[in-house]
């Protein structure tokens, strides 16, 4: 059973680019499309199940280029996304992206975890052409 998915995108703009418009959890709705809307702390999330509103704790470290996302659920438990900005050039540089299962039973976690990873490939892609647009203008 796989447990965790790991995937990158080559990004045309310089790592600190990425890191501002990635790390402001505003810009969350405009390419990851699980998050319907982002207030403050709080984001309204779309699932199988329907929407839920979940408590949304963003970690950003600049420096190292980190930006984690805590993902609180209305029952407690919680949910992890990692992800680094990586510098590979002063121009451009690569994003990664460890998605970890999410907090459901073990039965519906491999049908889950690969929905998921496939929806974060289509992600990827919209953060790669919105921030080619940045880079144009």
């Amino acid at each position: 059973m796989k447990t965790h998915d790991l995937q990158g995108v080559f990004l045309p703009v310089p790592a600190e680019t990425a890191f501002r418009f990635i790390a402001d959890p505003a810009n969350s709705t405009k390419w990851a499309h699980a998050f319907k809307s982002v207030d403050g702390d709080t984001a309204l999330l779309r699932t199988p199940g329907g929407e839920v509103r979940i408590g949304l704790e963003v970690r950003a470290d600049g420096e190292r280029g980190t930006v984690d996302w805590r993902m609180t659920f209305p029952d407690g438990t919680e949910a992890w996304a990692y992800s680094r900005i990586v510098p590979l050039n002063v121009e451009t540089c690569v994003y990664t992206f460890v998605l970890t299962p999410p907090p459901v039973p073990l039965e519906q976690l491999e049908g889950t975890l690969e929905t998921q990873s496939k929806q974060l490939c289509e992600e990827l892609a919209t953060l790669r052409d919105i921030l080619a647009q940045v880079s144009v203008t």
